[in-house]
């Protein structure tokens, strides 16, 4: 059983603010430590529930967060930026199931941290009218290619969330939400454990399914009307309210990549003080 774990920082044990997830502060040194035990942790719980090959995709900021020289040894890494599938980059090799840790919920909505893409800017997104974290974009991409999503770890607002675009999988709240930059927090010695477990007991949902392709539609709100009309010059992407765009794709895939180019069109256009 081929399993890929799309492994994001935000939602990750004991993180709570902008410097645990920045790259090259103190903070993150200190956290990039506890994801790598998250990571691990789930890596030992999928093998002891029979996979044979985990393939760890580094989904947070510049993707190189995780700590390879302390990565268990039975799991490869996928590192580094510029992958074409991004967070989900892996998921149409033949995979079994994949797992959504340190994930976190979506732009507008309460959570620890919770953003989408873009870690402000972005106030909403919405897939085929429901509004969307990147797990549930995540999930709908890996439907299309037949794979389960098994397990998703975060606060538990993220977990609710996944209720919803998950209903088949595995939860693991690491940690309670306060505010945005708050949350009562686990030790890594039992979150750890909690996600051994859960990742053990989700191995029994393993296995390909009926692929769902079909067309999707996406929309992204902006904090300010500069950036949607930056947006709107993307061919295919139309300007349908003042800090709105939308578009139609003919795949989940074809949506996912022209939301990256959405997205960065958007953090480029961005300005000092008023954004």
């Amino acid at each position: 059983m081929r399993i890929m774990i799309s492994a994001d920082m935000e939602g990750a044990t004991g993180v709570t603010w902008s410097a645990d997830v920045a790259p090259g502060t103190e903070q993150w040194e200190r956290f990039r430590r506890m994801f790598t035990g998250d990571v691990n942790a789930c890596v030992t719980g999928l093998h002891d529930g029979g996979a044979t090959e985990v393939l760890v995709n580094e989904a947070h900021s510049t993707q190189r967060n995780l700590l390879l020289e302390d990565l268990d040894p039975r799991a490869r890494m996928l590192t580094g930026r510029h992958k074409p599938l991004s967070m989900m980059q892996g998921i149409d090799t033949g995979m079994d199931g994949v797992v959504f840790l340190g994930y976190h919920a979506g732009a507008g909505m309460d959570g620890v941290l919770s953003h989408t893409y873009l870690p402000n800017s972005i106030t909403g997104v919405w897939l085929d009218g429901v509004q969307a974290s990147e797990g549930r974009l995540n999930a709908a991409l890996a439907a299309e290619h037949g794979v389960p999503v098994l397990l998703v770890t975060g606060d538990d607002l993220t977990c609710v969330d996944a209720a919803e675009y998950a209903p088949g999988a595995r939860l693991v709240a690491v940690k309670e939400c306060v505010s945005r930059y708050a949350a009562i927090c686990a030790p890594p010695t039992r979150t750890g454990a909690e996600i051994s477990g859960a990742a053990q007991m989700a191995m029994v949902e393993a296995g390909r399914t009926e692929p769902k392709p079909g067309a999707h539609r996406i929309e992204v709100e902006f904090d300010a009307t500069h950036l949607a009309h930056a947006a709107a010059v993307v061919p295919t992407v139309d300007l349908v309210g003042t800090r709105r765009v939308g578009f139609d794709a003919p795949t989940m895939t074809e949506a996912m990549k022209a939301f990256k180019v959405v997205t960065a069109i958007a953090a480029g256009a961005v300005e000092d003080t008023y954004g």
